[in-house]
């Protein structure tokens, strides 16, 4: 173990006994609030502005595509100039064509507390053998119902919904439940991205659904968390992978029942980024540590992230604080389900929390040869968008100097891996058909709820 990650170890030693909640509860306006991250705060005073977004590249710009929107979380494309977006707190869905906003084309009654929402979006490419060509659209959100009398228990749950696209009446039509995992306990890490690989297969991230501040909540401890003596899976702490009818794909990764043999990745404390290699097809993730530990991850078939026994480079105690640096699996114990399962290593940590969120590769060169095929993460913390090259094999980031160690700490040279800045709470990054950069921001302080792109610079 390097110096330098041992001088990590003891500078962390006094944020163990502070607990707060994981500053990425990005969709979840109240507790941005709270987290102080200055974005949600009204009383700026009459004087007082916040600057627009900052790119680090002078050869490229950032335009402002649409704003006003009530805290967006997700966007996917249907053509040029042609976006879905999700509302994360109205449980609404807006077309936007060439700037002007359609819609809602549905509403739906969402469960908003924290990070509860209408969270995730895919949509599938068009199907040749439809009269009318219609798109199919898959939607990601909470929802709470009473069951039976008033004052009985509520359930919760996160559901993936299929919907037709109905492009002469603008509204999305016939519903089709093909996940329903439990939302409990809640309200917080209920991940939310939606993703389609390229044999259409869907892909969801689900957090563990539990307090970043430890509480025993052991009804809810299950083996996806790597806890030894829980219940089994239950659909949480993981990525899924289903069909479009939300069936398994094949005999399933780490076992033939379900929901286990819907599991791609567990050990997944929460994630709001996951997205493909367009040159090796792997896929990748940020995920959330509490306080610190946030994380980059390559993700093969079967990944176990760790959590709750390890986050960043630490191993975890009982009460998921920091127990020393974690220098072989043989010092944890991890579930594998019985060897399917995998633990490596994070290809990047963040010693200290920005709140990761949306993950994409640039497969463009419309902004300039030097970034394409590389990785773009965003975050919640300053608004930042993250640069990274990768190794020639592609199975690891491409980082010197300081960061060599693949750890960001706080005398590290942020220069290197910053791209732009400012651009508020992050929500999803994507790649327009056009090839260049758009960012969701779901609240910056001035232009809330806004989409912006990123071209060149043409001067």
């Amino acid at each position: 173990m390097t110096k330098k990650l041992q001088k990590l170890e003891n500078l962390n030693q006094s944020y163990q006994k502070i607990s707060i909640a994981i500053p990425l509860i990005i969709i979840s306006l109240s507790c941005l609030l709270c987290l102080s991250y200055g974005l949600a705060n009204k009383i700026y005073g009459q004087n007082q502005t916040i600057p627009g977004p900052l790119l680090t590249d002078s050869n490229l710009k950032v335009e402002l595509v649409v704003n006003d929107f009530d805290f967006p979380t997700s966007i996917a494309f249907l053509g040029n100039d042609d976006i879905l977006l999700l509302e994360k707190n109205t449980g609404n869905v807006f077309e936007i064509i060439n700037g002007n906003v359609t819609g809602p084309l549905i509403h739906i009654h969402v469960a908003f507390k924290d990070e509860r929402g209408l969270l995730g979006i895919a949509v599938s490419e068009k199907e040749e053998n439809t009269k009318d060509n219609s798109s199919v659209v898959f939607l990601y959100y909470t929802q709470c119902t009473k069951k039976g009398q008033p004052k009985s228990a509520q359930y919760c749950g996160n559901y993936v919904y299929r919907y037709i696209l109905d492009t002469k009446n603008n509204t999305l039509i016939d519903p089709n439940l093909i996940l329903n995992v439990s939302a409990l306990p809640g309200p917080s890490h209920n991940g939310g991205v939606l993703l389609m690989d390229k044999e259409k297969n869907v892909y969801v991230t689900i957090g563990d659904l539990q307090p970043t501040k430890f509480t025993q909540t052991s009804s809810f401890d299950t083996k996806a968390q790597n806890l030894i003596n829980g219940t089994l899976p239950d659909g949480r702490a993981g990525i899924l992978r289903f069909t479009q009818d939300g069936k398994p794909v094949g005999k399933g990764i780490l076992g033939d029942k379900y929901p286990l043999n819907l599991y791609y990745a567990y050990g997944i404390k929460n994630s709001f980024g996951i997205g493909f290699d367009p040159l090796t097809g792997n896929l990748w993730d940020t995920e959330n540590g509490p306080q610190f530990g946030d994380e980059i991850n390559l993700v093969k078939p079967g990944f176990n992230s760790g959590w709750e026994k390890a986050q960043g480079i630490w191993k975890l105690d009982q009460t998921r604080k920091k127990d020393g640096i974690l220098n072989s699996t043989k010092e944890i114990e991890l579930v594998n389900f019985n060897g399917k399962g995998k633990y490596s290593k994070p290809e990047f940590v963040w010693d200290k929390t920005v709140a990761p969120t949306a993950l994409i590769f640039l497969d463009s060169d419309k902004l300039g040869k030097q970034y394409k095929n590389d990785v773009f993460v965003g975050s919640a913390k300053n608004g930042s968008i993250y640069h990274f090259d990768l190794t020639d094999d592609r199975d690891s980031l491409d980082l010197r100097d300081d960061l060599a160690d693949l750890v960001f700490s706080k005398n590290d040279d942020s220069s290197k891996i910053i791209f732009g800045e400012n651009f508020g709470v992050i929500t999803d990054l994507e790649v327009g058909p056009d090839g260049y950069l758009y960012v969701v921001s779901g609240s910056r302080g001035t232009d809330e709820g806004a989409i912006y792109r990123i071209v060149p610079n043409l001067k």
